[in-house]
């Protein structure tokens, strides 16, 4: 962990340099006026830090007014660098052509000046529709047919939520509008697969009982993602469970006699000596497979001899990389970072965009989405 710290502080300090320097030369302003900047970056690079601090000595408000300044900065930075490196390649491309053919393109080549103001503007109008979408709370419907669903039943509807990171950006406001979401679509069961809770969590008051409101007929599971053992894993539990949730770490469970559920433990947990220590494969083959299979997993990482011992795995975590372009650097990491996907074996593995917002308060060509996974019988017409 204080290595991933050191890293990341060293990373964040280097594109607040960049920022500077690109600031530096399209303004042109002396070293003396620029301190103030630099101070400014520096207090930006360290936000994450300071809230850390302001949190813990119980300084909720200055904790959430410097955690909301701060993750809108990195959005903001994070944008302005996107644009700017963008524009720095097309400026490279064409003097470089310029070179080759031993022609000027400079009528198409965008100065320094005008290279950093569009970087800014971007900036800008990315923050604006950023917390509109992020806001925007979709709700994505898809039905999977099975003949292991009774026929009786009609259809089952799950609805899943993932990453809703309540914590000091995410709040009342934003929760009142996924339960209502949730509420809606009227769910037979509701499941969080994980990162319910980020950051310390001492003062979530309130927000538990909102997510008691929800109460659909066959009850409501969790498992944990990271974030939960960021947070504390007792503490996340605490809240997880007073909001209603059973929490699955490493079992399973039968489901009105309709479906089986299955949840594991975030892989996080291993480096905090708290990950429930069961294989997947032997958790779903005592499984009866005659009956359908769900499997909880915050991460979407298949186990490979697991694919067929589920019918369908629901994750998150990706959060479709939240801001375009991260999702070009989340890809890399999981190839699969959204929607539905046919597995081998018949088995299906469902990625959830997130619900809620990790770090800056906007989304950008990632809106936030609960899921309807309506269950029914095969030979059921839509």
């Amino acid at each position: 962990m204080r290595l991933f710290l050191v890293v990341f502080f060293v990373i964040y300090g280097l594109l607040h340099l960049y920022a500077y320097l690109k600031a530096k030369a399209a303004l042109r302003f002396s070293a003396g006026r620029g301190l103030p900047v630099l101070f400014f970056m520096a207090v930006m690079t360290l936000s994450p830090f300071f809230v850390y601090q302001l949190e813990k000595a119980g300084q909720e408000f200055f904790a959430r007014w410097m955690s909301f300044t701060g993750f809108l900065w990195m959005g903001s930075l994070f944008i302005f660098i996107s644009a700017a490196c963008f524009l720095d390649i097309y400026r490279l491309i064409a003097w470089t052509g310029s070179s080759i053919v031993s022609k000027k393109f400079s009528l198409y080549v965008p100065s320094a000046r005008s290279c950093f103001f569009l970087s800014l503007v971007a900036a800008v109008a990315v923050n604006v529709y950023g917390h509109y979408e992020a806001n925007d709370i979709r709700t994505e419907v898809i039905t999977v047919k099975s003949s292991k669903i009774p026929e009786r039943i009609g259809v089952f509807r799950i609805v899943q939520i993932s990453d809703v990171h309540l914590g000091l950006i995410v709040r009342e406001d934003r929760l009142k509008k996924i339960v209502e979401a949730v509420q809606n679509s009227a769910p037979d069961l509701l499941v969080s697969t994980g990162d319910l809770v980020d950051g310390q969590i001492n003062k979530l008051h309130g927000l538990a009982e909102m997510l008691q409101q929800i109460q659909p007929e066959y009850g409501k599971y969790a498992v944990t993602g990271n974030h939960e053992y960021y947070a504390g894993l007792k503490q996340a539990l605490s809240f997880t469970e007073k909001a209603g949730f059973v929490p699955l770490r490493g079992r399973a469970v039968d489901i009105g006699g309709i479906i089986n559920l299955a949840g594991v433990d975030d892989s996080t947990g291993r480096r905090f000596g708290l990950f429930t220590e069961i294989a997947e494969h032997d958790l779903l083959s005592a499984i009866d497979r005659a009956k359908f299979t769900v499997l909880l997993k915050h991460r979407p990482r298949v186990v490979q001899d697991t694919s067929g011992l589920f019918d369908i795995q629901l994750s998150g975590h990706t959060h479709k990389g939240q801001v375009f372009p991260f999702s070009l650097i989340t890809k890399l990491y999981f190839p699969h970072d959204a929607g539905l996907m046919k597995l081998v074996n018949d088995s299906l593995l469902y990625v959830n965009r997130g619900t809620g917002t990790w770090g800056p308060p906007i989304r950008f060509l990632s809106p936030p989405e609960i899921t309807v996974i309506d269950l029914v019988h095969e030979a059921m017409e839509n």
